[in-house]
């Protein structure tokens, strides 16, 4: 087996059926970190002790029959805004420059408790606000497509230590899009929970009223053991899920303005794919998407500089200016306005699950542009701004209507297809998604 590239399931089965030794799967990542050239881009520190002490009790687990999960001794990553007892976690921010927890986020407990093995801690954008991935500075992780572009964001890091074969799975966080971003740009699966179906005990917080846990993977399958690991839970059950005769409606307002060539292409031959699979696809515009695209900036701009404004204004130079001024924005919106706009996005919600409940789920492109290069994001303002906006504009329609979504690649790099469904229906959704990825392979 090809440790490296294999999934976290299968290495999860191979553990347990004695193929391979749960120290020897996580002494091959170590080597691999290492010894790549990209890899302090991509971690921001390792936790090399602490895996091997917990490969050490998988593997023990695995020879006396007592696994915790399908998944006990697989090694993944973890985004720096993870607390991790005993080691700095700074949220890719120089402003939380030494700032070490005495316990574990909740989530990451819960998944030590389920067996698996923390390699590290993975690079972010500053306190997780762009979709881009750019951070000058701790450090900008490449495109696995294109390492002179970004990777997405803002979890970069955890994309690339599964594109760069770095880790099994990646966890990263999604408020509008920081998930499914980094995941279409590197060829990955992408799932964003619901919010609150994860607990953010211990995450570093941008914007709490959506911001949501989320792993990134090589397959659905390994996303919701991940995800069942994560929240104490039992996985679904996946077996015998088919795209037959599901009720697809593609989301043809905003989602498809101006999107570039590639994505469209991946995202209309993944259609194809589907249909001839046995889908019913449909297409139709839903005017409260539109009216909550138009809420985007009174919202999370608001929430998150009400969060961070007295940290950010004590050093507001220790910020790349990018980020800083996106935070300030916030500035400007009246606690009136804040209100009203909840209000409006309530009743948008309530319009979106109306329109879209005969359907099994609305899909659309996750991203309507290519990753852009680094150097002129780190040079250019305006077009830092322009392309994070454009970057997010699909992924966070789903966060604004409080949808979960799981993003596929569609075989066209780093390009994928959005599937969304309401709250709380996150096995339907993998189910879906499960059936999907095997249509689209």
């Amino acid at each position: 087996m090809d440790i490296l590239g294999a999934t976290a399931t299968e290495l999860g089965r191979a553990i347990g059926d004695g193929t391979l030794d749960a120290v020897d799967v996580t002494e091959a990542h170590l080597d691999a970190i290492e010894g790549h050239e990209l890899s302090t881009r991509i971690y921001a520190r390792t936790t090399a002790d602490r895996a091997r002490a917990e490969a050490r009790g998988a593997a023990q687990r695995a020879k006396e029959g007592a696994r915790r999960s399908p998944i006990d001794g697989v090694p993944i990553s973890w985004k720096d805004l993870y607390d991790t007892a005993g080691v700095a976690t700074e949220a890719g921010s120089a402003l939380l420059r030494g700032r070490v927890p005495r316990h574990d986020a909740r989530v990451l407990s819960n998944a030590v408790a389920a067996g698996l093995v923390c390699l590290g801690k993975t690079h972010m954008t500053e306190l997780a606000f762009s979709g881009l991935g750019l951070n000058p500075v701790t450090a900008t992780p490449p495109c696995v497509n294109d390492r002179e572009a970004v990777a997405g964001g803002s979890s970069s890091g955890a994309a690339t230590s599964v594109a760069y074969r770095l880790a099994a799975a990646g966890i990263g966080s999604d408020t509008a899009g920081s998930v499914r971003i980094p995941a279409v740009w590197n060829d990955l699966v992408g799932f964003k929970t619901s919010h609150g179906r994860l607990p953010l005990s211990g995450v570093v917080p941008l914007c709490p009223s959506f911001d949501t846990v989320g792993p990134l993977t090589r397959s659905v399958e390994d996303a919701a053991l991940l995800t069942a690991a994560m929240a104490a839970d039992r996985a679904p059950d996946l077996s015998g899920a088919s795209v037959r005769g599901a009720r697809l409606l593609v989301l043809e307002s905003v989602a498809l303005d101006d999107i570039e060539e590639a994505p469209l292409s991946g995202f209309e031959s993944a259609l194809s794919r589907l249909d001839a699979a046995g889908a019913q696809v449909s297409r139709a515009r839903i005017p409260a998407v539109e009216e909550a695209a138009g809420l985007a900036g009174q919202l999370f701009a608001a929430e998150g500089y009400g969060i961070w404004r007295e940290v950010i204004e004590t050093d507001p130079d220790a910020m790349f200016a990018a980020v800083r001024d996106r935070f300030r924005g916030g500035a400007a919106v009246s606690a009136p306005d804040y209100i009203a706009a909840w209000q409006a996005l309530k009743r948008c919600r309530a319009e979106y699950l109306d329109a879209t409940a005969g359907y099994d789920a609305v899909v659309l492109p996750t991203c309507p542009i290519l990753p852009p290069k680094i150097a002129r994001l780190e040079t250019e303002s305006e077009y830092f701004s322009k392309v994070n906006l454009m970057t997010l504009r699909n992924t966070r329609l789903g966060s604004l209507l409080g949808l979960t979504g799981l993003t596929l690649p569609t075989g066209t790099p780093s390009t994928g297809l959005l599937f969304q469904t309401p709250a709380g229906t996150e096995s339907r959704l993998l189910r879906l998604g499960h059936a999907a990825e095997s249509a689209l392979a």
